[in-house]
């Protein structure tokens, strides 16, 4: 493992300490309701200490060549002004042992009724094989736009220096009292190339997805969906040289769970 891989991990320590403290520093649960999403269910709590812990994504694809199961989680825990925030996302195709995902914790801070700014630490790496990861700060917003659409800016800068950009959106569709259909948009953007993690500069991929979820309860839900993953610019001609598909697409059936 090389030196940038072993600052890499020794910086995940920071994140996994806070992340751990913030779950089990959690104690209050919040009242729900149904066909919410991330951004309103942040929104609708009492203006007093909580906590919130939502997997947004467990989901196993069945049809794709790697048959991959991944999760995507996220919560805070703090009052109304004041937050910490943390987030896990991750890919493990059942076909293989190698993998990738990322954890990150936040602080955050209310600057409008309907958006909190973001600052903290992420940590992303992959596994199997030679196996890597690197740290980043990270500077951001979540929240809810106009319309309730909800997005998620984020600015990241490695501890080599090199600056990237995701951009997540998402709309919830209330279709009947259960059921309720998600789409949602994730772009990836970097200004250096960095080939050990198939990042080349310009925007990187983009990531579509609809989830249809049928709420058998409020913290409960089921879903079917499809997503489509494309790679573009230098992420393609990585992925080209190393013999990958620069697009992936795959039905999905999973589980979104909140308390």
């Amino acid at each position: 493992m090389g030196s940038r891989s072993l600052r890499g991990w020794i910086a995940a320590a920071l994140p996994v300490g806070l992340t751990t403290a913030a779950l089990l520093a959690a104690s209050a649960r919040p009242a729900g309701a149904q066909g919410m999403g991330m951004g309103e269910l942040m929104h609708m709590m009492d203006w007093g200490r909580g906590s919130l812990v939502l997997i947004d994504q467990l989901e196993y694809a069945p049809k794709a060549d790697d048959r991959a199961l991944s999760l995507d989680a996220i919560g805070w825990v703090g009052g109304a002004y004041n937050r910490v925030w943390f987030r896990a996302e991750g890919e493990q195709p059942l076909a293989g042992n190698g993998g990738e995902g990322e954890a990150s914790v936040y602080y955050g801070r209310l600057i409008t009724p309907y958006w909190d700014a973001l600052a903290g630490v992420r940590v992303d790496g992959q596994w199997g094989g030679d196996g890597r990861a690197r740290a980043s700060l990270a500077v951001g917003l979540v929240g809810l736009a106009p319309m309730r659409f909800e997005f998620s800016p984020t600015l990241f800068l490695s501890q080599d220096g090199d600056l990237s950009a995701r951009l997540e959106a998402e709309y919830q569709i209330l279709v009947t009292q259960r059921l309720v259909a998600e789409p949602e948009i994730e772009v990836n953007a970097a200004l250096q190339e960095v080939p050990e993690f198939g990042v080349g500069s310009g925007i990187n991929d983009v990531e579509l997805g609809l989830r249809l979820r049928y709420e058998i309860r409020r913290e409960f839900a089921p879903y079917v969906g499809y997503t489509r993953t494309r790679l573009l610019g230098g992420s393609a001609d990585f992925a080209r040289a190393e013999g990958e598909s620069v697009r992936d697409d795959a039905f999905v059936a999973g589980l979104r769970v909140w308390f």
